[in-house]
């Protein structure tokens, strides 16, 4: 070791030397640099031009003499009001409302073809509005199976799972399906996809389920929160009892959600209607029990009915079949009336619109069959629209 330290002092004169040479360097470069400073570049203005991710784009050299233009002034930031994170419009226009409309007939449930522009009478708040146009629609759809899974009854599990099949069986290539259960809480099975075997998989991973909780209201609201951010028109085919035990959203709030959210068409199918009329009909269910269930049905009326969607109760399972291929024929056939507002306040109004079928003179038109008996028929359309909000 005394020799290793030894080596190490008889080297340091020679660091010292090198130590010195390196300073005195550069102080002299240091002083040469001070001497040939070049001038400091300015940051770019970021008037000068557009900008990049990495830094202001470069652009050519100005010509002696040249006056550089002025500077653009910015427009100040435009004030938005928007309490409820709705969607608002930064520019006023007058809008123009598509309108999807069902004629279908009672009796047989079938699509009736063949109207025209001049047979169709919309009112909006009780104005009657200029039609532009009226075309056939019978496109593939999007969909999102919205399906009861919770611990409460095996007959109510058993029915959603039959009627989910039933809708399946109608799906054709093209359709986007997504799959959602809800108890306490909303679960993804699939997202939107057109392969039916990861729908049918989906369906059938139903087998046991979690928590007895049915929060409908919770599980609606998410999902019209996810179909909102789809462009085009999209169906929710919500198959459940329709109680609601635990959801932090109110029914009022919900039903401001279906208002506010265009393009949506809701369809529901009510579950456990034969086990419940049984229950009944022996002293089994309760006044409590029985009004909580009426409650129920009415609230999945009202959630279709508001979006010119159709509501069913069926008692047995043969009825699905039937059922199903009405809604089938709803959604794929329908007529898509276009009309500009005689109201063009952009003020967040809701807007409530009737539908009426009308003939060439303006009465309520008259349908018959082939033995001049007449059918009675059914419009079904949304019941209105949320105006968009003029900007402040």
């Amino acid at each position: 070791m005394m020799n290793s330290l030894a080596r190490t002092l008889r080297k340091a004169p020679i660091l010292l030397v090198f130590l010195g040479l390196l300073f005195t360097s550069g102080v002299t470069f240091a002083q040469a640099s001070q001497q040939q400073t070049p001038p400091s570049q300015q940051p770019a203005d970021d008037s000068a031009g557009p900008q990049t991710d990495s830094g202001p784009i470069v652009i050519k050299k100005k010509k002696e003499g040249e006056e550089p233009p002025p500077a653009p002034v910015a427009p100040p930031e435009p004030k938005i009001k928007n309490p409820n994170n709705e969607t608002y419009s930064l520019r006023v226009d007058v809008p123009i409302v598509n309108l999807d409309v069902n004629v279908i007939l009672d009796k047989t449930h079938q699509f009736v073809p063949g109207l025209k522009s001049g047979n169709f009478l919309v009112l909006e708040d009780g104005v009657p509005q200029t039609i532009t146009s009226v075309r056939m629609a019978q496109t593939p759809i999007t969909a999102v199976m919205l399906l009861e899974f919770a611990a409460n009854s095996y007959y109510f599990i058993r029915d959603m799972q039959n009627a989910s099949v039933s809708f399946f069986n109608t799906l054709r290539p093209d359709d986007y399906i997504a799959v959602i259960t809800y108890d306490l809480r909303t679960h993804i099975l699939t997202d939107f996809t057109n392969n039916r075997q990861v729908v049918g998989d989906a369906l059938s991973s139903l087998i046991i389920p979690g928590f007895s909780d049915t929060n409908v209201f919770d599980a609606l609201y998410e999902t019209l929160d996810r179909v909102s951010r789809i462009e085009g028109r999209k169906y929710i085919i919500l198959i459940g009892t329709g109680r609601d035990t635990f959801s932090k959203i109110t029914l009022d709030k919900m039903l401001a959600k279906i208002k506010a959210t265009p393009n949506v068409t809701i369809f529901t199918i009510g579950t456990g209607a034969l086990v419940r009329e049984l229950a009944d009909a022996r002293g089994y269910m309760g006044p409590i029990t029985r009004m909580d269930y009426l409650q129920a049905e009415n609230q999945m009326k009202t959630f279709a009915q508001m979006t010119g969607g159709l509501s069913f109760n069926p008692m047995f399972q043969g009825a699905l079949p039937d059922i199903f291929s009405q809604i089938n024929d709803s959604i794929r056939n329908e007529y898509v009336l276009t009309y500009r507002p005689t109201n063009t306040k952009n003020d967040g109004s809701y807007r409530h619109i009737q539908v009426k079928l009308v003939d060439n003179e303006g009465h309520p038109l008259q349908m018959q069959d082939e033995k001049h008996k007449s059918l009675k028929y059914s419009v079904i359309a949304r019941d209105g629209y949320q105006a968009k909000r003029e900007v402040e």
